[in-house]
């Protein structure tokens, strides 16, 4: 048989066989599918993303693939989309990853995205994507598993059966890009899960204890001993000795690997005992890599043979405070407030000893440490705090919801919105529950339409929203509510104040735009993966598009009250805005980008947010519960803009000027 004849039959059994569903162009080993390569180039079908974007293939045997180059201009991600040319969509059932293989062939470093779809409602977010950065002239594979993103984190249970579109892109540039598509192929086990990372280990203390108890010595945790400092296992591995000669010493315990997860505290309390011939001052800290908590020391140095308890709080003394007068984005405090310490993320215990009254560290100072626990003990609360604001002044109260009664007060409250937060779930007035005084809005699967509209979108999820957009609103003054927030994973709820300029000012786009001199106040903002002692501040103006202007902090720690309520309130005053919680200042801001625009109180519960994790169906319902709002203004600060507008008991609040009269 000629060579030519043999190349033809070979070709179209290969057509023969891509018709038939039954293989692709070229051989595949039973571990593998080759998606696309120089050789299967007519079995994709290319599409550009901009006029910014040029490929060109190349079979060359040094240096073959597509090349991908993009001119620098406005497309955010310019690429190109590759989709089957024979049927609608790849089954890649049989493996557990897609990878491509590129090269940056251009003189910058370049980030290269690789992303895969399902063909589902786009709000559902039915992609996987993974990416990798190279420098000139490097070669690299970006690995999707299928159901993980980012990192290999969980994401959406992507269909492999049904990978309809793949996507290679770069990030915008005003420069010129250029890679080289090698390859992409299926590969894995079906089912296929990433690697555990021994880093992202998280242990959860048995009944607390990080040391003692039943975390013993020499089983659960690894020694670090810095500049000469000693330790050694005590009382058969159940305690630990520690001994500092010099200043500068300190003795690090941490887990047997990755990080503790602390989360269902806001404490550590250890117990420490002067072994020692001489007082000392010992100290202790919570680590974790972003920063620590503050370092905790008895009032007066330690007597040989005296033994303390020693309290590390995940609370700063110092309140987390904005940069004075910053009018851009910061996320950096002033030096020396507030924390950046994760508690889901605790990586070390760290000891140390303090210099003595005369000036040096005691020779041989040495301690035993007994146990570490972590805490959450309830506070009581101060006597003033539901009664008026943290600070003197002539107020007033203007507002005062006590939900009393068997439903949400309609001339006070709006209950339908758009949901402009997770998409996925529907608002209902069968999730806004009042009883026993309480406010309560329930997350629950539970299929239904938006807004309780038969027109409305159909979502599997159920959860509760208020506002008081249209029915009244203040500039300045202090507002504050008693909460229960919610432990399930992957849940949003928050306290916060958005602009309302009134009726006057057109359609709700306009009336609640955080530009010309408003602002978005997140005073309490949760996500549930965090714990229930950890939330976000934040302030947002300027819009959210290119000009969005931000700053806050994701580590304010807090105490509950013995019913386990926090109680958090917003101080807003001209220039000045400051947040407490349970009567204790923990944020403070002073700008004169502060808001001037009166504002409406809203409360969400929705899931999702930038840090949180899925949703769990199986602790669901999850209920946010709002024991009171109560709001006061300072009688020299009173205007016009405060106050009711509407008592008109509608579920929600005005889109258009003329939708409710004054």
């Amino acid at each position: 048989m000629s060579t030519h004849l043999a190349g033809r039959l070979v070709g179209w059994t290969s057509a023969i066989l891509i018709l038939l569903g039954l293989a692709d162009l070229r051989a595949q080993s039973p571990t593998t599918r080759v998606v696309f390569d120089p050789q299967q180039f007519e079995q994709v079908a290319i599409k550009q993303s901009s006029a910014q974007v040029k490929t060109e293939l190349s079979r060359e045997a040094a240096a073959p693939g597509l090349v991908l180059s993009a001119d620098g201009g406005p497309d955010g991600y310019p690429g190109i989309e590759l989709t089957p040319k024979t049927g609608t969509a790849w089954d890649l059932s049989p493996f557990g990853h897609v990878a491509a293989t590129v090269t940056n062939l251009g003189a910058k470093p370049v980030g290269v995205h690789l992303r895969i779809d399902n063909d589902a409602d786009w709000q559902l977010g039915p992609t996987n994507s993974e990416s990798v950065y190279l420098d000139p002239g490097k070669s690299g594979t970006i690995t999707i598993i299928f159901g993980y993103s980012y990192g290999k984190k969980p994401s959406y249970p992507l269909k492999s059966s049904a990978v309809v579109r793949m996507l290679v892109f770069l990030n915008k540039s005003a420069e010129a890009q250029s890679i080289r598509i090698e390859s992409i192929t299926a590969a894995g086990p079906a089912g296929e899960k990433p690697p555990v990372d021994p880093a992202s280990i998280r242990i959860k203390p048995t009944d607390g204890y990080l040391f003692g108890g039943v975390a013993s010595f020499e089983l659960t945790h690894r020694v670090v001993a810095k500049d000469g400092a000693e330790f050694a296992a005590a009382n058969n591995g159940k305690s630990l000795q520690i001994t500092f000669s010099k200043p500068g010493q300190s003795i690090t315990l941490m887990p047997v690997q990755g990080a503790w997860d602390l989360r269902t505290g806001n404490q550590v309390r250890v117990k420490i005992k002067n072994v020692g011939a001489a007082a000392a001052l010992p100290t202790v800290r919570v680590n974790s890599a972003p920063g620590s908590s503050d370092k905790a020391a008895p009032q007066s140095a330690l007597e040989p043979g005296q033994s303390t308890e020693l309290v590390a709080s995940f609370i700063p003394a110092v309140p987390w405070t904005g940069v004075k007068d910053a009018s851009k984005t910061e996320w950096n405090p002033v030096a020396g407030t507030g924390t950046k310490f994760i508690s889901d993320a605790a990586n070390g215990v760290t000891f140390s000893v303090e210099s003595g009254s005369g000036g040096a560290t005691p020779v041989a100072a040495s301690f035993v440490v007994e146990s570490i626990v972590l805490a959450a003990p309830p506070v009581d609360v101060p006597e003033w705090l539901g009664r008026r604001p943290p600070v003197e002044g002539e107020w007033t109260q203007t507002f005062q919801e006590e939900f009393d009664g068997t439903a949400i007060d309609l001339t006070k409250w709006n209950i339908h919105t758009a949901n402009y937060w997770d998409k996925l779930s529907h608002f209902s007035k069968d999730n806004v529950l009042v009883a026993d005084g309480k406010a309560v809005l329930r997350y629950e699967r539970k299929r239904g339409r938006h807004n309780d509209d038969p027109a409305g979108k159909e979502t599997d999820y159920a959860t509760g929203f208020i506002d008081t957009y249209g029915k009244w609103v203040q500039r300045y003054g202090y507002f504050e509510a008693r909460m229960k927030i919610p432990q399930a994973p992957g849940l949003w709820p928050a306290m916060w104040l958005m602009p309302d300029r009134g009726l006057s000012a057109g359609e709700q786009w306009q009336r609640a735009s955080t530009s010309n001199g408003a602002m978005e106040f997140d005073i309490m903002e949760y996500l549930s993966r965090w714990g229930v002692y950890r939330y976000n501040i934040a302030f947002h103006w300027d819009g959210y598009g290119k000009e969005h202007q931000q700053t806050g902090t994701q580590t304010i720690y807090v105490d509950h009250d013995r019913d386990g309520y926090i109680t958090t309130g917003l101080l807003w005053l001209p220039g000045q805005a400051a947040i407490y919680n349970n009567g204790k200042l923990v944020a403070q801001w002073e700008s004169p980008r502060i808001s001037s625009v009166a504002s409406d109180v809203m409360f969400t519960h929705v899931m999702g947010g930038w840090d949180n994790n899925a949703l769990d169906d199986a602790q669901l319902p999850a209920d946010f519960v709002i024991d009171y709002v109560r709001c006061w203004q300072r009688k020299d600060l009173a205007s016009p803009a405060d106050g009711v507008k509407s008592t008109q008991p509608t579920t929600a609040g005005p889109t258009k000027p003329d939708a409710v009269k004054p």
